[in-house]
């Protein structure tokens, strides 16, 4: 019996959402198709009904993931300066260095990342120049107008950190990192939004 299109449609999206979370927990070469399928609850012969490729998987689930930190970072723009330091610095808490595989896949796939396809760099580089647009008008500096540059520093800072706290085994150490990354954020948010 044929699927109905929404029926697949929906049946894509979770392929999507099963990768994006595999991937961002054991990365992308250490995660088979097979067993995404698996745990998505279909088999593997029908991965390509979907995909092209698990490239293509891997282009869809970032971009989905990335829409999610776009969509909170625009969220946080529209609420004010304070909701964006909060979004900022909900970033690097432990908790959220915890749920790797709910969190930033620039931070839980970075090295994978650049190493990509075309497609899927490109998804990604779209997605971060979004989150420092959105960011930049409420970066406080008084060498950068625009806050752009401040914004590159500090998102790539944010992913940097998380990433280094979750790589040391030091326990105390890797809060610490956190900790200090909040204190950038709020040196760099701080204030009222630009005109």
């Amino acid at each position: 019996m044929r699927k109905s299109k929404a029926e697949t449609a929906q049946t894509r999206q979770r392929i999507v959402e099963t990768a994006a979370k595999a991937f961002r927990r054991q990365g992308i070469a250490a995660t088979g198709v097979a067993e995404i399928m698996a745990t998505a609850g279909l088999t593997h012969g029908g991965f390509y009904r979907h995909f092209a490729s698990k490239d293509q998987l891997v282009t869809e689930a970032l971009s989905a993931t990335e829409k999610n930190l776009v969509r909170d970072s625009l969220a946080a723009a529209e609420q004010g300066a304070a909701a964006m330091l909060d979004t900022f610095q909900d970033y690097v808490t432990q908790s959220y260095r915890d749920k790797v595989e709910d969190g930033c896949p620039l931070a839980a796939m970075g090295s994978e990342l650049a190493r990509a396809d075309a497609a899927t760099r490109h998804a990604a580089t779209n997605s971060f120049r979004k989150i420092i647009e959105t960011a930049a008008p409420f970066m406080r500096s008084a060498d950068d107008a625009e806050g752009v540059d401040t914004a590159l520093s500090l998102v790539t800072h944010m992913v940097g950190a998380l990433t280094v706290a979750r790589i040391v085994d030091d326990p105390a150490l890797s809060d610490r990192i956190l900790e200090i990354t909040r204190q950038r954020i709020a040196g760099a948010i701080e204030g009222e939004q630009r005109a």
